[in-house]
């Protein structure tokens, strides 16, 4: 095993199976249509590497000695890693096909595997990762640029997005519509909104967790 640590966004798929054949069988097959690939012979091998951040997909045979794939996957799911996965096994049947599937598995394919339904497989797993992490960049700018605004700014966020008219809320907050408009202007600067449209929007990606917060102005 070897990772290498690449500071491009090349994919890299990473290969857990505990046949050394099918192992190297794999990884040449990727590395034949460009694809970088990292194998593991124990999901408690893939477990303890030093992994770096490229997009990618996860190839895991579902029956291994210790932890099996599909209890692999409930484990990453549960901290929260949407690496894609596809399920490459000589065992499988309708409940693990229908269990790893409603877990968020890209396809769960029984081997022999034709080469090509493997690299569609692949194809789509690298695809729906790289979407994933553009929308997850997205969003952690956004909590960024959030952190930056004032108490007030996020009080008078918290009522734009609900819809409600810059009059009831100077009325709500005991301040005046131009200085509602002058915070939700910095407001909107602040997250980059080029209309309230957008405000709603960036509002809406944000974690539950920012969503939920009050200011100081009205706590207690």
């Amino acid at each position: 095993m070897n990772v290498e640590t690449d500071s491009t966004n090349r994919p890299l798929v990473l290969i857990v199976d505990d046949d050394d054949e099918i192992r190297l069988a794999l990884r040449e097959l990727l590395l034949s249509v460009g694809l970088d690939a990292c194998c593991f012979g124990s999901t408690q091998e893939l477990l303890n590497a030093d992994l770096p951040e490229r997009p990618g997909c996860l190839i895991l045979d579902v029956r291994m000695p210790g932890t099996s794939g599909l209890d692999l996957q409930q484990r990453l799911v549960a901290n929260g890693n949407t690496r894609p996965i596809i399920f490459l096994t000589g065992h499988g049947d309708i409940a693990m096909t229908v269990q790893a599937m409603k877990a968020g598995a890209i396809d769960f394919l029984t081997k022999p595997v034709r080469d090509q339904a493997l690299l569609d497989a692949v194809t789509a797993a690298i695809e729906k990762d790289v979407v994933q992490r553009a929308a997850a960049d997205q969003v952690r700018q956004h909590a960024d640029r959030y952190a930056r605004l004032t108490p007030r700014e996020r009080e008078v966020l918290r009522e734009v997005v609900k819809g409600r008219l810059n009059k009831q809320i100077a009325f709500d907050l005991g301040i005046t519509e131009i200085t509602v408009k002058l915070h939700r202007g910095n407001a909107m600067r602040k997250l980059q909104a080029g209309s309230i449209g957008q405000l709603i929007r960036i509002w809406q990606s944000l974690p539950a967790t920012h969503q939920g917060q009050q200011s100081a102005y009205t706590k207690g």
